[in-house]
């Protein structure tokens, strides 16, 4: 008989009963035996993979190793299903459908298709779901469905072009839907999308959508006269939103003069009013507060800004009126309470202002700090660990998923130990999680803890929340650049979760997060030889050139410690073009109206963090008006 037969049929045998199956050999040989089965898998040797993998199967691994052989036997329809039976439960049997029923789809095996479609966010399946039904006489559903699908400005997946042809022949494709795609195209600045759409249009709409794609394009062009009629509105209110962009005034200039002549509808002119004031209040314009006004139902975006821009205007009474704007449950907030403190002191309430600021100071935030630092009270830690059973650490850690992550990490395949940890968690109710947060702090996965943390909507342990590894590092380097040492922790803190492995969608790497260039501009200023864009995962170079970095940013800006943070987080460029005009400026009120959210947040996260660190590292001399000297004029 055909020894390859038998292997193969033993095999697969093994793979529907291995849940039942129990092996004994030590996890260091299941461990080289694992990796001799990848590397067969790679070669598509069979002979070699089939029996090493019957020793693996009470290696955690073991589903992730047979998701790898079953990616190159898609045809083999019995093993498939026997490991999405055995293995539901793990991340590889969504990951090995989806495999499939593109492979079936490929295939035109609809009715296979159908029977083991399950409902997912990936939308070339769904297209291809839909096809199937097509294709076996659920004609109706199909077409509705891709009715649907049909309305995004996003292009869709290449797997989706069947079905949206069938949609284009069909009643059910209407001037109203195709307009309804083209606009939302150009809302997500898609062209080549819109562009596409207007090819497909009837003629007489053609010119009409060229139009639209000519002030797209060239948004000046709602400054000539000779291109418009009254009844072209709603492309005159795109054409200045779209100039808003690039030419802030020369679009309020054509708002302002035509907009009576075109009549948008009401719902659109508001959206012009409400972009245009925030654009003028995100560019810190003196008319924002006068603009934002003029907005009608104003959203949060809007309230926010008003308060910033009356602090722009340092006119506490526009402060005051624009904080009773907000909603009860924003007032609510530390932040506005504080601006709200701050403005009853300036106004002449000095009574109601110490009370409204020791109310805010037991808050452990920017705010709370700021606010415990104007009436000389101490800082709130508000400490509270997560307190767990003596056997609930080894208990969660025993459970499949969780070893799965462990054994992925000790073979250092650390993404994909990440990836198996988001799966396991997103299974946890919100008290487990807990358990999870401390389970990652206890294998020194600091980034993984702190993030679980923030999943169970807990805030108080601090020593999770805010690690303390890589102190020797940190603490040599603070000296040698005479920084304070919980400021580089603060840094590091916000920058990367202390992951020493993390890297940004735009290439910043390491715990400060250093660009490559900066990286190596960084070693030639220091005299060193610049290595390579992976030293920067080093714990020792990216500490050495963070905190380099952030001295540099501290000089350049006389030591004003907000506005070295806004600058390694958003360069220092832009930090120039932040300065006030004329006078000089309290920091608060400097940190708050900076008009990117993101640096906003990340200043006072840093300095936050900072003053907590001081506490970690018990240096609880460290006080935030230190950190705050007044911004000067540029």
């Amino acid at each position: 008989m055909n020894i390859n037969f038998i292997t193969k049929a033993l095999f697969f045998i093994g793979l529907i009963f291995l849940p039942c199956t129990v092996l004994s050999n030590p996890i260091e040989q299941q461990r080289t035996d694992f990796l001799s089965a990848e590397q067969a898998i790679n070669q598509g040797n069979d002979a070699v993979f089939l029996p090493l993998s019957t020793g693996l199967a009470d290696y955690p691994l073991y589903p992730y190793l047979q998701y790898q052989w079953l990616n190159n036997h898609l045809l083999d329809t019995d093993k498939i299903l026997a490991f999405l039976a055995n293995y539901s439960d793990s991340r590889y049997a969504p990951m090995l459908r989806a495999k499939w029923l593109a492979y079936l789809a490929g295939q035109q095996r609809w009715r296979e298709f159908i029977q083991n479609y399950q409902a997912s966010d990936n939308t070339a399946l769904e297209c291809q779901f839909q096809w199937a039904s097509y294709q076996t006489g659920n004609i109706p559903q199909a077409l509705n469905e891709a009715k649907r699908l049909w309305v995004t400005g996003e292009t869709l997946p290449k797997e989706c072009d069947s079905l949206l042809i069938v949609l284009l022949a069909s009643p059910l494709m209407t001037s109203e839907l195709m307009w309804q795609r083209f606009e939302l195209a150009l809302t997500k600045d898609n062209v080549a999308l819109a562009t596409h759409i207007q090819h497909l249009m009837n003629q007489d709409v053609q010119s009409v959508a060229s139009s639209w794609l000519q002030i797209h394009n060239n948004p000046a062009l709602v400054m000539q006269s000779n291109f418009w009629q009254p009844s072209m509105g709603a492309l005159f209110a795109h054409g200045v939103l779209r100039l808003a962009k690039s030419e802030l005034d020369m679009a309020i200039a054509a708002w302002d003069s035509n907009k009576t002549v075109f009549n948008p509808t009401n719902e659109l002119s508001q959206q012009v009013e409400h972009d245009l004031a925030l654009a003028l209040a995100r560019k810190r314009d003196a008319r924002a507060f006068e603009r934002l006004n003029l907005v009608l139902n104003p959203d949060e975006d809007v309230r926010d800004w008003k308060v910033r821009a009356a602090l722009l205007e340092q006119n506490w009474q526009h402060v005051s009126s624009a904080l009773a704007g907000l909603t009860s449950a924003e007032q609510q907030q530390p932040k506005w309470q504080y601006w709200q403190a701050r403005s009853l002191g300036q106004i002449g309430n000095a009574i109601a202002s110490q009370t409204l600021f020791a109310s805010v100071a037991q808050d452990r935030s920017f705010y709370g700090f700021l606010a415990a630092d104007t009436i000389n009270r101490p800082y709130q830690a508000n400490d509270k660990p997560v307190l767990l059973a003596s056997n609930d650490l080894d208990a969660l850690a025993n459970e499949t998923d969780f070893k799965v992550a462990k054994e992925l990490s000790f073979l250092h395949r650390d993404q994909e130990a990440k990836r198996q940890w988001s799966y396991a968690v997103k299974k946890l109710p919100k008290q487990r999680l807990l358990v999870a947060a401390k389970l990652a702090q206890a294998w020194q996965w600091d980034q993984i803890a702190i993030m679980t943390l923030v999943q169970a909507d807990y805030w108080d342990d601090l020593a999770l929340r805010f690690p303390v590894t890589y102190s020797s590092q940190v603490i040599s380097n603070a000296t040698v650049q005479q920084l304070e040492p919980a400021l580089v922790f603060g840094l590091m803190r916000q920058e990367s979760m202390l992951d020493k492995n993390a890297e940004s969608p735009v290439g910043a790497r390491g715990l400060m997060q250093i660009m490559p260039e900066t990286g190596r501009q960084i070693a030639s200023k220091m005299n060193e030889p610049w290595q390579s864009a992976s030293s920067l995962f080093n714990p020792d170079t990216n500490i050495k050139y963070g905190t380099f970095y952030y001295k540099q940013m501290l000089n350049r800006f006389n030591g004003n410690f907000a506005m070295a943070a806004a600058a390694y987080n958003a360069g220092p460029h832009r930090v120039d073009k932040w300065l006030p005009n004329g006078q000089w400026m309290p920091a608060d009120v400097w940190i708050e109206t900076i008009p990117f959210k993101e640096t906003r947040k990340y200043v006072t996260s840093v300095l936050s963090y900072t003053l907590i660190y001081s506490q970690r590292l018990q240096q609880n001399t460290l006080k935030i008006k230190n950190f705050l000297p007044d911004v000067p004029s540029g």
